[in-house]
């Protein structure tokens, strides 16, 4: 006899009791753990190049970050709507809504994966172009992406599935399975390299192997999963209104991270102008900057979930109060990783690229952007429990605001009529973090701080 799955299975974490601070940490240490790791794909992509290559393979693998994280940020976005529609029938104890949902992202999924390798593949070659990339650094540059996209279906699988087990408060596995596929990573990584000397495609392939193992775990998972979020393959099938709920809060987080990278490739272009050696300083910066974002990150969706299972619940005081627990936690952390990287800013930087020249610009940008990352710790966890409550479009439009049209204003001013040089150019990332932030924090206590249901 065939009997029916648990509703909840043991790893998932129901929010709406319990101490509110241990669960914003207990499930942020597994996501912090786990976006260190998988940080160390490309890391450790830009570390090998770096040293065992040459410095235009160093740049080419730094300098295609805006452009994978355009599609790449599209999908994120859409992946957290599902986990905030997931949490909330999760909160509410609406199993059968969360299985249908499971399976709706998941199709909606495969369809996406095929259409961001093409659309990947095709856009490359000119938005590599518009990042003015030098004529030294296109081929490698284009390798790379060639062989990314070729194999982003496993990095899309991945992303959903994890953000499907983070709704119901389940952390842990993704983090360990980024454990396995950045150690494998790095082994191929140093394979491919080393013995093989393949160069720029070497790392590229194996960035794309070590994220199929991610999705074929994932998965594995998920189809052995015993409570409602397990996947059936034979009901998989378009919920058309639970992708509308989807897509009401997905499609703006959506927007909002691909036209804020796709924005970045024109900030890139400014800090290219500086030459070479400046851009692999910018290169090696933003290796650092991805680690320093972590901690806000992490409780920024730790803060997602919680708000989506309170609100979920009924439960509107618990979810503000998680929501300023989880500023506190990340602003303390932030500030605690900032004190090494200002101290040892040299050392960071020439760890990935130890020239002369580079150093000194990759230090300069270290020190003076560090201390301002406390600003952004507002806007991430303020946007966080707005998008668990069902509100992304207010995050995207003040993300928008400051990230892409406040910031490309600057930096015509800045570059044009007051100084074109480096360090005013890079603040431009700072000025649109404390737009940012002053706006999302006045719309928070003047407007969603008021909200005390959810229409599920």
């Amino acid at each position: 006899m065939h009997l029916p799955q648990p509703r909840r299975g043991r790893y998932d974490v129901d929010m709406t009791t319990g101490s509110i601070t241990r669960h914003l940490i207990l499930f942020a240490l597994p996501l912090l753990a786990g976006n260190v790791f998988q940080q160390l794909y490309n890391m450790v992509d830009t570390w090998v190049v770096g040293n065992f290559v040459s410095n235009e393979a160093f740049s080419a693998v730094g300098s295609v970050g805006p452009i994978v994280n355009m599609l790449i940020g599209f999908f994120m976005g859409l992946s957290s709507g599902a986990g905030v529609v997931i949490s909330q029938y999760y909160g509410a104890k609406l199993y059968d809504k969360v299985s249908q949902t499971v399976h709706t992202a998941i199709v909606i999924t495969l369809i996406l994966g095929v259409a961001f390798t093409g659309i990947g593949l095709g856009l490359a070659p000119v938005l590599l172009h518009l990042m003015k990339t030098p004529p030294e650094v296109m081929p490698e540059s284009r390798a790379y992406l060639s062989i990314y996209f070729s194999g982003i279906m496993g990095l899309l699988i991945y992303n959903m599935g994890a953000a499907i087990l983070r709704a119901v408060g389940d952390s842990r596995r993704p983090f360990y399975f980024l454990i396995v596929s950045a150690g494998l990573n790095t082994g191929l990584d140093l394979f491919f390299v080393l013995r093989l000397h393949m160069g720029v495609k070497g790392v590229a392939l194996a960035t794309i192997i070590a994220q199929g193992v991610s999705a074929l775990l994932v998965v594995l998972v998920l189809l052995r999963y015993n409570s409602c979020i397990r996947l059936d393959v034979k009901k998989l099938a378009i919920h058309w209104d639970l992708l509308k709920r989807i897509l009401k809060v997905g499609l703006p987080a959506a927007m909002q991270m691909a036209v804020t990278a796709f924005s970045n490739i024109f900030v890139t272009g400014y800090i290219y102008h500086f030459g070479a050696d400046c851009m692999s300083g910018w290169t090696a910066y933003t290796k650092i900057d991805q680690v320093m974002f972590l901690p806000m990150q992490s409780l920024a969706l730790s803060a997602t979930t919680f708000v989506g299972q309170n609100l979920g619940h009924g439960d509107a005081d618990r979810a503000h109060s998680g929501t300023r627990r989880a500023l506190a936690l990340s602003m303390a952390m932030t500030a605690v990783l900032m004190v090494p990287v200002l101290i040892f800013a040299p050392q960071l930087t020439a760890f990935f690229n130890a020239k002369a020249e580079v150093v000194s610009f990759g230090t300069m940008m270290l020190r003076y952007i560090s201390p301002l990352y406390l600003l952004c710790c507002i806007n991430q966890v303020y946007s966080g429990a707005l998008r668990g409550a069902g509100d992304s479009r207010a995050p995207m439009v003040f993300m928008l605001s400051s990230f892409v049209v406040f910031r490309q204003i600057y930096l015509y001013i800045m570059s044009h009529y007051i100084s074109n040089t480096v360090l005013p150019i890079i603040m431009s990332y700072p000025a649109g973090w404390l737009l940012c932030s002053a706006m999302t924090l006045i719309y928070y206590h003047k407007v969603a701080a008021k909200r005390r249901t959810l229409d599920l």
